[in-house]
């Protein structure tokens, strides 16, 4: 038998060591991230198979043709004229759902000045459709 009795050592985690490796690590991966810019495309919208499918029931159905012409109903009607109609149906309630149907050469600055004047009178239930 032995005199000598041994005192182990607690066992402990060093956590400088660790801090130093994390450390390491993100400086890593910040240095090695690729920023990129954001630039805009030039996409041609795909055909959606269930386009159509959703009826929304009383809603407000707005169709802009190829060359920018804004139906309200099947009816033909200015942007000025349609503003005017959005403002007074906007005053019975505003969770009235806008269908927006498009033809996909339609000018984007007509489809933003539709949403545009369904959203500063309060509609915002905007749906757009493609064909």
């Amino acid at each position: 038998m032995s005199l000598l009795v041994r005192k182990r050592r607690k066992a402990a985690i060093d956590i400088i060591p660790l801090m130093d490796v994390l450390t390491i690590l993100i400086f890593f991966f910040l240095v090695s991230m690729q920023f990129k810019e954001m630039t805009t495309l030039n996409l041609t919208l795909p055909t959606i198979e269930s386009a159509g499918k959703n009826e929304f029931p009383d809603k407000i159905q707005i169709g802009i043709d190829e060359e920018g012409i804004v139906y309200l109903e099947n009816k033909v009607i200015d942007v000025e004229q349609l503003k005017e109609v959005i403002s007074e149906l906007s005053g019975i309630s505003n969770d009235i759902p806008v269908l927006i149907k498009a033809h996909n050469t339609t000018p984007l600055q007509t489809i933003t000045d539709v949403m545009d004047a369904c959203r500063l009178n309060g509609l915002s239930k905007i749906r757009l459709q493609s064909r």
